[in-house]
C-alpha cells in the first residue's frame, strides 16, 4: 500500500487507509523536531513508570487479572507506538531516531451524520484513523475507568474504640 491509499475491507464502513501520523491522537503534535522528540520522551516515561507501577503491585499482591490485563494493554500500546516513532523514519530512510512517523491504518466509516446537524453535519461518525497500539491505549484505559474501584479502592478510616474501664484493665490518668 502507498501512503494515502484506501482499501474496503469490510464494505465501505471498515477500511485500511494507510496513513503515517506525526505527532499523537487525531494527528496533534508538540512542533516539528523538538515537540517530536519531547513527545517521544514522554511516551517512554509514562511507559516505564507504568511498568514499574505494574511490578510494584504484582509483587505486593495487590493486582488481579483485570489490573495485570489493563496495565498490559496500555504498556504495549506505548511501546508499540514508541517503536513506530524511534525506528520507522531510519528503517524506511527519511527521518533520524526519534523523529519517525506512526503508521495508522484502522478506519471506519460507520455512518454520516446528517447534514442538519451543527458542526459535525455531513461528516463520518468516528472519523479517527489509528492502529492496534492505539487500541490498546484505550481499551486498558477504558477498562480503568470503568473498574476503577478495584485500581484505586478506597480506604476506610479506621475507627478507634474506647474500651470501658474495668478492675482488669484501669486507665491510667494522664
Amino acid at each position: 500500500m502507498h501512503i494515502g491509499e484506501i482499501k474496503p475491507i469490510l464494505g465501505h464502513w471498515f477500511n485500511f487507509f494507510f496513513v503515517e501520523n506525526e505527532g499523537m491522537a487525531f494527528g496533534l503534535s508538540f512542533g516539528p523536531k523538538f515537540g517530536k522528540i519531547i513527545l517521544t520522551l514522554i511516551r517512554i516515561g509514562v511507559a516505564s513508570f507504568l511498568i514499574y507501577y505494574l511490578v510494584k503491585i504484582i509483587k505486593q499482591a495487590k493486582a488481579d487479572f483485570i489490573i495485570v490485563t489493563s496495565f498490559s494493554l496500555i504498556i504495549a500500546g506505548a511501546f508499540g507506538n514508541i517503536i513506530d516513532s524511534l525506528f520507522y523514519g531510519i528503517f524506511y530512510n527519511y527521518a533520524p531516531l526519534m523523529l519517525g512517523k506512526v503508521v495508522d491504518m484502522f478506519y471506519f466509516q460507520l455512518f454520516r451524520i446528517p447534514n442538519w446537524v451543527p458542526l459535525w453535519g455531513g461528516n463520518h461518525f468516528f472519523p479517527a484513523i489509528f492502529n492496534i497500539a492505539d487500541s490498546c491505549v484505550t481499551i486498558g484505559v477504558l477498562t480503568v475507568l470503568v473498574f476503577n474501584k478495584r485500581f484505586f479502592p478506597s480506604h476506610k478510616p479506621i475507627v478507634e474504640t474506647i474500651e470501658p474501664v474495668t478492675e482488669s484493665n484501669p486507665q491510667q490518668p494522664e
